[in-house]
C-alpha cells in the first residue's frame, strides 16, 4: 500500500479566513465609497436644480417697457436678484445665493453654492465638499 499523504500542513490553519476577512474590508470601503460618491452625485444634481428654478424665477423679473418701436420684455439685476431670493427662502435651506443679475439685459444668471457632508462615516471621503451650480434663463417677448 502507498504512503498517505497529511490532510493539511498545521502552518496553513486559518489562512483562508484572513483572506476572506481581508476581502470582506475590501468589500465594506468600496460600498462606503460608492454609497459616499452617488450621495454627492445627488446632492450636485439637486444644486443645479435649484439654480435652474432660481435662474427662471429671476427671468421673470423683466419690466415692460412699451414704445413707439413696440413692447420689450428689459431685465435690471434688482429685479432679477428679488426674484431669485423669493425662491430661495421658499426653498428647503441648503442653497446658498452666491450671485444674480443679468449681464445682457435679457437673460438672468444665478450662481448658488452649497456644502455637501458624507451621509456615512468613512475616513476613505472628505467630509465638507463646497459645490457650486450655475444657472441661465432668457426671457423673451412674441
Amino acid at each position: 500500500m502507498g504512503e498517505r499523504m497529511p490532510d493539511s500542513d498545521p502552518d496553513d490553519e486559518g489562512s483562508v479566513l484572513l483572506l476572506a476577512l481581508g476581502y470582506a474590508l475590501l468589500a465594506i470601503a468600496v460600498i462606503f465609497v460608492c454609497v459616499c460618491a452617488t450621495d454627492l452625485y445627488i446632492t450636485q444634481k439637486r444644486l443645479d436644480s435649484v439654480a435652474d428654478s432660481a435662474a427662471l424665477a429671476g427671468a421673470d423679473g423683466f419690466s415692460l417697457t412699451i414704445d413707439g418701436s413696440g413692447a420689450r420684455a428689459e431685465l435690471t439685476d434688482a429685479g432679477v436678484l428679488e426674484q431669485v431670493e423669493a425662491l430661495l427662502e421658499a426653498l428647503p435651506a441648503g442653497a446658498t445665493l452666491v450671485s444674480a443679475g443679468t449681464p445682457d439685459g435679457v437673460s438672468a444668471r444665478v450662481v448658488v453654492a452649497g456644502v455637501w457632508h458624507p451621509p456615512l462615516l468613512s475616513p476613505f471621503v472628505p467630509d465638507g465638499v463646497p459645490l457650486e451650480a450655475r444657472g441661465t434663463s432668457r426671457t423673451a417677448l412674441r
